[in-house]
Formats: C-alpha cells, structure tokens, sequence
C-alpha cells in the first residue's frame, strides 16, 4: 500500500484526454483537461496501466488525488477515481515486475510541443507533440535540451520507436529545431566502483 493516504490529499477534477506512454510502451499517466479548460499531465505509475485502462478511457470524468511537485504542471498522483466509481489507488512499488520489450525502429519525427512530460517528482523527461507523438529523453539529457521540450517549442528528434495504441513514443537519440540539424542526446557516464583499498588486493603473507 502507497505510504500516502489518498484522503488527505486534495482532489483535482477534469476530462481525461489522452493516455501517455513510457518508451517500453507502457501507460504512466494521461492528460487531464480541468474545469478551466487547462491541460494538466497526470502521472501514474505503469503498474496501474492494467486497472486505469480498464476503468477509464479518453473523454471520461476523472478525479485525481496526487501530489503536485514545485513548478509544472503535473500531478503525480496516488489515487484516481473513474466515472464508473472506480477508486484505483496506486498500491506503491513493483520492484520485481519487468517491463515489456517492444520491437523498436527507428523513426524521424518533428512537430510542435504541445506538453512538457515531467517524471513523478517533477523531472523533466520529454514532451507531448501536437500530433500526440511523445519523445522520452533522461532527465539528466533533457534538462540539456529544456527548450526544445518546453510547450510551443518546434522540436526535430530521430531514436528508438514503437507504435502503441495511444499513439507514438520515440526514446530520443539525437534532437534540435530542424530535421536536418540534429545533435546526438549525450548517454550519462557509467558509474564506476571505487577502487579497492590497496591492503584489499595484497595476498596475506
């Protein structure tokens, strides 16, 4: 069970719009239009892709009871409550689930940022175009890029693809304004173990 209290946690309402997906292809949230007409990005979890898709669907009246992180627009949420009744309530962790492996290809796409997408404690980690192709690029990468990812931006990316039923994700490779000038995404450095104290590898006499 999530260690917050659903209960204690405000309640924001809106239409779903659109379910968002990871680069393995799976859902970990949507985008809720609220009562202001404002789009808000909801962050689930994947392990609840199975009962949020069963219960919910584009165009429903959803609440949301989440945690919203300092400066986005992004609610990553503990709780949603489907039009059906449904409370999905995020049981917390699945440290031994495995993700999917999708066939990938690589794909070229370019378009208009309608929505930065934000990691569930704010981070940001790719952008919604207005076509509804999504883009995921490490945190690390992405605050490299922040401007081609911020709403309004035009943004040209190649990578690794998959087509999935809520639409396109590219895992960005290389990115930049136009298709024709694009700079590969830096790979973060591996992390190396520190060495050994050297009495550690002398054989005992």
């Amino acid at each position: 069970m999530h260690w917050i209290d659903p209960e204690s946690l405000p309640e924001v309402a809106g239409t779903l719009e659109r379910f968002v997906v990871n680069a393995h292809g799976e859902v970990d949230g949507f985008v809720m239009v609220d009562q202001a007409e404002v789009p808000i990005l909801i962050h689930t979890p994947p392990h609840m892709e199975h009962e949020l898709t069963h219960h919910v669907k584009a165009t429903d009246k959803v609440a949301v009871r989440g945690v919203r992180p300092r400066g986005t627009q992004l609610i990553a949420a503990v709780a949603v409550l489907a039009a059906n009744g449904r409370h999905i309530v995020d049981p917390g962790p699945e440290h031994d689930r495995k993700h999917p492996k999708p066939d990938h290809r690589k794909m070229d796409v370019n378009g208009t940022v309608r929505l930065s997408l934000f990691g569930p404690k704010g981070e940001l980690r790719g952008a919604l175009l207005a076509d509804g192709t999504i883009l995921r690029i490490g945190p690390k990468q992405a605050g490299e890029v922040a401007e081609l990812l911020a709403p309004g931006a035009k943004v040209a990316a190649s990578g690794d693809g998959i087509e999935t039923k809520h639409g396109p994700v590219v895992e960005v490779k290389a990115i930049g304004i136009e298709p024709g000038d694009l700079r590969p995404v830096q790979k973060p450095k591996p992390k190396h173990d520190h060495p050994k104290p050297k009495h550690q590898h002398e054989a005992r006499a």
